[in-house]
Parts: C-alpha cells; structure tokens; sequence
C-alpha cells in the first residue's frame, strides 16, 4: 500500500480549490445559463468541468516538457506563479464592476467556462508548479492527482448545485465569499512568491 502524505494533499487541494473559486464562478456563468432550463443548466455545468479538468491533466503531465522546451526554471515559474495568483486574488478582494457578462444566445461551449474561468492561467500555473515539485517525491504524481481530483470534484458539486447556492447565499453572500476565499489566495501567493525568490537565491 503507498504510503501517501495526506497533509500535503490536503494543502494542495485547498489551494487548487481556491484558485478554482466556484462561488465566484457560479455568479459569473449563472447569468451566461439564464436561457437554459435548470436541467440543461447541469448539463452545460458538467460537460464544462470535465472539459477544463482534461486541459489540468494535460498541463500536469506536459508541463514540465514544456518548461524544458522553453527553457523556463522552477524559480521562474513559482515568482509567475505567485504574481499571477496575488493579480488574481487582489481581484477577488478588490472586484472591478460587477464582473457579470450577458446572456450568451449560443452554448457557451468551452470559452468561457471551461477556459479561461476554470481552467485558467492561474489554475494551470499552479497545476505546473506542483508537476515540476511532485518529481522530487516518489508518490509526487499520485498525490498531485488525488488532490486535482478532490478539488475538482467540490467545486464540479458546487456549480452542479449553482442554481440552489444562489438561491441560498444571493449575489452578496456570493460574493462575500468570493473575497474571503480571494484573501486566503493572497496569503498563498505571497508565500509562493517567497519560495521562488528562496529557490532562485540558492541557484547562485
């Protein structure tokens, strides 16, 4: 039996989980949906999520290839990391707007749920950081997919459930939670920050 590191799961799931930000997302694609019927709803929610899960587990297992290709070091990716995921997070504490687009008269196949909301270059970032840092831990991989799927797998409930949240929380209690959630982020960002400014001083 593997002997995986349940803490270390635990943290990269929460961290993915709020990068992924389903609360803020639900107030964002609900509007997108409102020509649908709830049912159909679900199933536009559902096929999205699979879709940007599929594009996680690609960058995940070609991510590093990519940085070799590039020529990208791990030191570079964790301060683009942590820079992407504090302009994110500032923007959840700090909304622009009400950040609420228009009804789509189309499905909105894979733009713009799927990416860039979901799966998006924060989202990937991170996803590419954890690749590159699971190499040095046997079980590395393993852990990274259980806690991608883990992560995954709240926030596809929670947006498969969007409709009743909404109902549940309203716009403001969406979006109450959309800054705390944004606030953790920017703790993590800084910290991500520290690690790759740490891991490019010790290069030299």
């Amino acid at each position: 039996m593997m002997d995986l590191n349940w803490q270390v799961i635990f943290e990269i799931a929460v961290t993915l989980f709020l990068i992924f930000d389903p609360l803020g997302n639900a107030a964002v694609c609900l509007p997108m949906l409102g020509a649908f019927t709830p049912k159909q709803q679900r199933r536009i929610m559902l096929r999205e999520v699979v879709i940007a899960l599929g594009i996680i587990l690609l960058f995940m297992y070609l991510g590093d290839n990519l940085l070799g290709l590039l020529n990208i070091h791990h030191s570079t990716l964790r301060i683009a990391g942590g820079i992407i995921l504090l302009i994110i997070s500032m923007k959840m504490v700090f909304p622009q707007g009400n950040g609420t687009p228009s009804d789509l008269e189309k499905d909105p196949f894979i733009v713009p749920i799927a990416v860039p909301l979901l799966a998006g270059p924060s989202l990937l970032a991170a996803i590419m950081l954890y690749a590159a840092r699971s190499q040095e831990n046997p079980h590395g991989n393993i852990e990274l997919l259980t806690a991608i799927f883990l992560s995954w797998l709240v926030t596809a409930m929670i947006l498969l459930c969007s409709s009743s949240l909404t109902k549940i929380l309203g716009q403001r209690g969406l979006r109450a939670t959309e800054r705390l959630m944004g606030l953790i982020l920017i703790f993590m960002a800084v910290q991500m920050l520290e690690d790759g400014i740490r891991m490019f001083v010790e290069t030299f």
